[in-house]
């Protein structure tokens, strides 16, 4: 399968970054993408840097207007397409979703983010309502995309039930990056953590993992810190953790990497992780902590 990667930096100016999201779009189908990523909430800025009522102005009903245009352009591309969208469910009620696109414009499928972080200059659980969809893969014209957002990437429990539900594929749109004030070591600790982690659900499921994070510096407009520094370096790994591509730390990049879907069965039959699991033995990871 050749998929598609869009990692792109993103302004306060809705319109351009949706057209470079659809360029990235187009750059990728001319490499002969048939499933193309975008990183999370790629049409407009990181908006949880801050605690602001009236960025809640920013979301959406789906379908919407802006979900058309990236159903068209899954449509006019032949593509499948996962986006990333600030979903107004209702008043009050608002979701970080992410829509997948079959290449004929159709809704394949969404998923709602269900990790929600709460961290200095990522206030997520101000905005976003958990997730109530759980860890289904959607099914498309070219297979089950295991699709979850960002924070999510940080929990086996959430590739693993992906992966028992029979993804052939787990997809993480991503906003992540540095507060200017870390040290270099600290910056290589949390990159290296953070790619770890999602070759370590590549291994554990014997699938591959693709990544799209955001790029480049976008600031605080209340002057509380110095912004985020997002790191880019979207990546796609192999079903042994393997890196197959790794993009740059600092510039927007359309991409494709070419992967073997059959690379999974082979894998687990060498390493078998699912046949051993002792799920007799595994009650107690319903507990919050086992005292």
């Amino acid at each position: 399968m050749k998929i598609g990667i869009v990692q792109q930096a993103n302004t306060g100016d809705k319109a351009a970054n949706i057209a470079k999201s659809i360029k990235g779009i187009e750059a990728c189908k001319a490499q002969g993408a048939e499933l193309v990523v975008l990183q999370e909430l790629h049409c407009g800025i990181y908006f949880c840097q801050a605690e602001e009522t009236e960025m809640f102005d920013l979301a959406e009903p789906i379908p919407s207007e802006t979900s058309q245009l990236f159903a068209d352009a899954a449509k006019n591309n032949q593509v499948v397409l996962v986006t990333s969208l600030f979903e107004k469910r209702a008043a009050g009620i608002y979701h970080n979703t992410s829509v997948v696109f079959e290449k004929d414009g159709s809704v394949a499928g969404k998923y709602r983010k269900m990790h929600i972080p709460d961290d200095p200059a990522y206030y997520e659980k101000f905005y976003f309502t958990p997730g109530d969809l759980g860890f289904q893969p959607i099914q498309t014209s070219l297979g089950k995309l295991g699709v979850l957002v960002c924070w999510d990437q940080w929990y086996p429990e959430a590739a693993r039930l992906m992966a028992l539900a029979g993804a052939e594929l787990l997809i993480y749109p991503t906003a992540i990056g540095w507060e200017s004030t870390d040290k270099q070591e600290e910056k290589d600790r949390q990159f290296t953590a953070w790619q770890t982690v999602q070759r370590g659900h590549a291994v554990a499921n014997g699938l591959p993992v693709i990544a799209v994070n955001r790029v480049g510096l976008e600031p605080d407009w209340t002057g509380v810190t110095n912004g985020i520094q997002f790191w880019g370096q979207s990546f796609v790994a192999g079903p042994q953790g393997e890196i197959i591509f790794s993009a740059s730390s600092d510039k927007e990049q359309n991409e494709v990497i070419e992967i073997d879907m059959k690379r999974s069965e082979n894998v687990r039959r060498i390493w078998p992780f699912l046949r051993d699991r002792r799920i007799d033995a595994y009650g107690d990871i319903l507990k919050r902590f086992i005292d």
